[in-house]
């Protein structure tokens, strides 16, 4: 590294690293790609459910009313043609809003599928305003590529238990796919993925008692707008950083790190994508799946007499106390569906978890917060050591109901349903979600014919971005 004087300071490896995979970095891999497809679906179709909810709707649109880009980026489900960084916020808004999407568990968290909305806009930007059609073959890899980045340096980086939030790589990977998309070049990615670390990393405040809001379910969207914006100034000229990360004093290492370089051991290739985890059954923070799994079933020994139950064990990972281990009040939708407690008793109750479950009118039920005031959650050692063994990766949960007359029942679960080991049982499933969640807003030969577009990869992949874009497009005929 050169003085803090110098003209030309070395770059950043890391910036090197990921700017030479996402402009040379070949993908050949069978199963990512088929995943990616079902990933694709599984966002798409979670992004139209959203469209259900008022308050993910509120913040849909053109930042100022009126200011619309005609022929621009589509969002899906609705009719509005914005520029690409606006386009990424409302689709992103969408696919993240029932916090149903698919998620990638490590030392950092998160949801990759998050950066779909940068890649489709940019992708239908470019097909439609820039004279650089794109195929759907290029968006599934920089889907792929997007994963892989946000995962792998999700693996050893936690910024979570540093109080700041995860969305931080969403913009780092939205950010690199993005500027190639938009025909940047390799020194135009490193300086815009530079650009993209030196915005720091918001504050997990929002995801937290007391003040777990709806930030957390557009914070990942402006996250990856942000990501779009500087890989449009990159693209346009705007120098980069590079030594953002490592430079003396004022580099992210030094400020949010005490000083310690992130950590990257493995090379970006695909094994994120090939290792995702859906949430193929239920809406729920993915910490708490196979415990709701468990909940449900148990129900049919539990729902018609709650009242005998003394008390209730939930023993789990050191990742889930952490983050969705709640007491007391909740004060909204998007704190119910990150407590542990919450969804356990739902799922014991009612023997099922859907969106709906966490409105107010079901919230309001006494019997759900009888259930959380009997129930300790604890850590289990083995559980959060199989958490971090990368060759199982597992998210075990265990119930124990004690009855007042001394009896116990239990059910223990280590894999989730969407977890890769489980990949064929869930696929019929996540199918079958895109299904439901579509139906209403467009006909059901649609929904069949989108389905039998996504699942055929020989023609997805023909397609030019535009086209499948068009295809998701607001009509009076649906």
């Amino acid at each position: 590294m050169t003085g803090p004087d110098a003209q030309t300071p070395v770059v950043d490896q890391i910036l090197i690293d990921i700017a030479d995979y996402v402009i040379d970095g070949a993908i050949d891999s069978e199963a990512a790609f088929a995943t990616a497809s079902y990933c694709l679906l599984d966002a798409l179709g979670c992004a139209i459910a959203a469209l259900n909810s008022q308050e993910c709707v509120r913040r849909l649109g053109p930042l100022v009313p009126g200011a619309v880009l005609e022929g621009g980026a589509r969002v899906p489900g609705t009719a509005y043609e914005l520029d690409p960084v606006r386009a990424a916020f409302n689709l992103g808004c969408m696919v993240r809003w029932l916090d149903y999407n698919d998620t990638w568990l490590a030392a950092e968290w998160g949801h990759p599928s998050d950066n779909l909305c940068a890649i489709l806009a940019c992708a239908d930007y470019m097909s439609r305003c820039a004279g650089r059609p794109v195929r759907m073959r290029e968006v599934l890899t920089a889907l792929i590529k997007a994963y892989e980045i946000q995962g792998v340096l999700g693996l050893e980086n936690s910024f979570n238990s540093r109080g700041l939030d995860h969305v931080i790589l969403v913009r780092i990977a939205s950010c690199a796919v993005a500027a190639a998309l938009l025909g940047g070049d390799k020194r135009e990615i490193i300086n815009a993925v530079s650009n993209a670390w030196l915005d720091g990393a918001s504050l997990r405040t929002y995801r937290h008692a007391p003040n777990t809001g709806w930030r957390k379910s557009w914070a990942a969207a402006d996250a990856a707008a942000r990501g779009v914006q500087h890989a449009l100034l990159a693209v346009a000229g705007e120098p980069g950083y590079p030594t953002a990360l490592s430079a003396d004093r004022w580099g992210l290492s030094d400020v949010l790190f005490d000083g310690k370089p992130l950590v990257v051991r493995r090379p970006y290739q695909s094994y994120v994508m090939e290792n995702i985890l859906f949430k193929a059954a239920f809406p729920v923070e993915f910490h708490a799946q196979t415990a709701v799994e468990c909940a449900l079933d148990l129900h049919e020994r539990v729902h018609d007499r709650l009242d005998r139950i003394e008390r209730i064990e939930l023993f789990t990972q050191a990742a889930a106390t952490r983050i969705i281990d709640k007491t007391g009040p909740l004060r909204n939708p998007a704190d119910r569906d990150h407590c542990l407690q919450y969804a356990v008793a739902a799922a014991l109750i009612f023997g099922e978890l859907t969106s709906a479950h966490y409105e107010d009118d079901i919230a309001n039920d006494p019997r759900i917060d009888v259930l959380r005031r009997k129930m300790s959650v604890v850590e289990e050692p083995a559980f959060s050591r199989d958490y971090l063994d990368p060759d199982k990766r597992s998210i075990a949960n265990r119930i124990v109901i004690h009855w007042s007359d001394g009896r116990m029942d239990r059910c223990e679960r280590h894999f989730p349903l969407g977890h890769r080991r489980r990949r064929a049982e869930a696929v019929p499933l996540l199918i079958d979600k895109f299904k439901k969640n579509l139906t209403g807003r467009f006909s059901p030969q649609w929904i069949e014919a989108m389905t039998e577009t996504i699942l055929d990869r020989e023609r997805l992949e023909g397609l030019f971005a535009d086209e499948f874009m068009n295809r998701w497009a607001k009509s009076e005929r649906w």
